[in-house]
């Protein structure tokens, strides 16, 4: 599946797997093991850009993968976040959608949006949010299809 596959049908909490499709080198050889890992791993979809103009040039659609977290004594340290425009050459694959009933945490970016949190369910976001303290995120219910559902979308504010 092509990066623009992921813009147009992927919905938001999506795990997705990319991969240049060389093999995995050998763990002997660092430098080598290093570049196939940039190239090659999974995260959470958790922001989708339209195209941008600016004066001089204009910025293709792209999407933003969470990663992971690194932490210390429970508190995040570093958010490993990771972004692919739709032209790269990157081969993607959804592997795992949202299940029906869980809930998106979301935060409004403009034109776009941004995944702040997947929940199991309106309780736990609700949760989350008290302990993250963000203002002004909302709530979508994901529907059958892994998309958002019409019923249970929530403005929070704090």
């Amino acid at each position: 599946m092509s990066a623009s596959n992921i813009i147009d049908t992927a919905p938001l909490g999506a795990l997705v797997r990319y991969t240049d499709g060389a093999p995995k080198p050998p763990a002997r050889f660092t430098k080598k093991l290093a570049a196939w890992e940039r190239a090659n791993g999974v995260g959470r979809l958790v922001k989708k850009e339209p195209p941008r103009s600016y004066s001089t040039w204009t910025a293709p659609a792209s999407f933003t993968l969470h990663e992971g977290n690194f932490s210390s004594d429970g508190v995040i340290l570093v958010t490993i976040m990771r972004s692919h425009s739709a032209d790269s050459q990157l081969i993607f694959e959804v592997a795992e959608v949202p299940k029906p009933g869980q809930v998106r945490v979301l935060l409004d970016f403009g034109s776009s949006v941004e995944l702040l949190h997947l929940a199991a369910n309106a309780e736990a976001a609700e949760l989350w949010i008290a302990k993250e303290g963000y203002r002004n995120a909302r709530l979508e219910t994901v529907g059958d299809d892994g998309g958002e559902s019409g019923a249970g979308e929530a403005d929070i504010a704090a």
